[in-house]
């Protein structure tokens, strides 16, 4: 019998079929991965089965009975839920006050205030139960990404599950972190619970599941075996094209004059401690180091985000005595942020809003808004960028992660910038919106501008750099010319174990 089955699902927004005569089936205690480019209709399955959007028609069935799931708290009673890509914690919340989210806490002998004893046994039970170490007195906002993961995966188990949904749950870790999440993900479907991954990474796909299902369009495309395909197969159904990936070209592009040179660079909490380096125009200059290594803190410093406690920051040989976000603008820095929905766009806003929010001042005549000109501007950007959205006037939260990130780069465009710095600019995108990026990425560096580019992704980082950084407790350890560089050169850096410095710049 399956765990969970539909049948014919469907979700209309106005006149766009979301999903359209969707079906799907999980087997009790197996891996089975979704896939599909951003837009297909994963997120809206994964809505629709928790119970955040209600259907427009087809059927779920639980254990072979069909139900009826009206709200997030349906899903849970069944035993099914999520862990999003977006971590849903209270920063300042303990580990233990975040594991109880939505539960009632247990009380003291005289039934007031809090029983903190039992809460702290249950906790110590359940990570001993998964082989999960978490300090639970650290807050949210204290933890680092894979304990975030953690913690949600133990409240999502603290309630039963049977189905445990995991939404990009890699996006911004490590390898050795990933490592850990695929042991606890191993360690709960030998305990019965179902997992439907979803990924946008290959690799992990591959690896884990068991049955991989493809949506397109927001269609059912297909259901087959991991056994069964292959990378190029499965890329294939998700886009409807042969997609073969083409092996890293070195790029025959000159670097010309420096744009950007960091000198002894440091913040106070020496998060950033000492770092230099330069990026030329025409070069893509890769940033990596394990998490907790600094690589958002530096370019979070470097465009004025974070106060810098020491060193120089130059733009195209103009010393920065203040750095801000306004001056780095002004300069023609761009920041691509992590977080896209926090830090690069405003969710209720249209495209056209967010697109053209950083140069108003370019539609302006002084006391009004140009319309006309900014309404031609946003559509140019977002034909430009291939946006997929009904028009410029759809909210940007109504757009896949994919189509998200693409706003957050014609925003960036708009700006004319002359150095762009990256902080994982495809996380969480599908392998075509990567691509796109990646050519975007290149093309701009081949018009003379200058990419300082940050990756979890350490094969994305050798594919796209021309010279790369490798950072190590907030200190650049090694820069390497990218020529015959392997992961695993990289890594000895990151442990500590690299043999000195290519400070060669060629």
């Amino acid at each position: 019998m399956s765990l969970l089955k539909v049948e014919g699902l469907n979700k209309i927004f106005g006149q766009h079929y979301a999903l359209s005569q969707v079906q799907l089936e999980i087997a009790p205690g197996e891996i089975h991965a979704l896939v599909g480019e951003n837009g297909a209709g994963k997120s809206t399955f994964i809505k629709i089965v928790t119970g955040v959007y209600s259907p427009d028609g087809g059927t779920i069935f639980w254990k072979g009975n069909p139900v009826t799931i009206t709200n997030p708290g349906d899903a849970r009673q069944l035993g099914i839920n999520v862990v999003h890509q977006d971590r849903h914690l209270i920063p300042s919340f303990s580990g233990y006050e975040n594991l109880y989210l939505g539960l009632p806490y247990p009380k003291g002998k005289i039934k007031i205030g809090v029983h903190w004893k039992e809460m702290r046994m249950r906790a110590k039970r359940l990570m001993e139960e998964f082989g999960v170490k978490l300090d639970m007195n650290k807050t949210a906002e204290r933890m680092s990404p894979p304990e975030k993961t953690m913690l949600e995966i133990l409240r999502a188990m603290m309630l039963d599950c049977k189905l445990l949904i995991l939404d990009e749950p890699t996006a911004s870790l490590t390898d050795q972190e990933s490592e850990q999440l695929f042991a606890l993900i191993h360690r709960l479907t030998e305990q019965g619970t179902a997992i439907l991954y979803v990924s946008h990474r290959m690799d992990e796909i591959f690896r884990l599941s068991d049955r991989i299902t493809v949506f397109r369009n927001g269609k059912h495309v297909a259901t087959v075996n991991r056994s069964e395909t292959d990378k190029d197969q499965l890329i294939s159904l998700m886009n409807n094209n042969e997609y073969k990936r083409a092996n890293r070209e070195e790029r025959s592009v000159p670097a010309g004059e420096p744009v950007l040179e960091v000198s002894n660079l440091s913040t106070e909490d020496r998060k950033v401690d000492g770092v230099s380096l330069h990026v030329r125009q025409r070069e893509i200059v890769g940033i990596f180091g394990l998490a907790g290594a600094g690589r958002t803190e530096l370019l979070e410093t470097i465009y004025g985000l974070r106060r810098k406690s020491g060193g120089e920051v130059i733009v195209r040989g103009e010393r920065q005595s203040v750095v801000s976000p306004r001056q780095s603008l002004d300069n023609g820095v761009v920041l691509i942020p992590e977080e896209r929905k926090r830090d690069a766009l405003v969710m209720g806003l249209t495209i056209r809003e967010n697109i053209t929010l950083p140069v108003l001042r370019k539609f302006s005549n002084g006391w009004k808004i140009r319309k006309r000109a900014e309404l031609s501007e946003a559509e140019r950007w977002m034909a430009d960028m291939k946006v997929k959205a009904s028009g410029t006037e759809q909210a940007v939260g109504q757009l896949s992660g994919g189509n998200q990130q693409k706003v957050v780069f014609a925003k960036a465009l708009m700006s004319s910038p002359v150095l762009y710095l990256c902080d994982e600019p495809t996380q969480a995108v599908d392998i075509m919106t990567r691509e796109e990026i990646h050519r975007l990425l290149k093309q701009q560096a081949d018009d003379g501008c200058g990419i300082l580019f940050v990756s979890s992704d350490l094969q994305e980082v050798l594919d796209i750099s021309d010279r790369l950084y490798v950072l190590h407790q907030g200190r650049i350890v090694a820069d390497l010319i990218n020529r015959d560089v392997t992961p695993e050169n990289i890594l000895a850096y990151c442990f500590g174990q690299g043999k000195g410095s290519d400070h060669s710049h060629g």
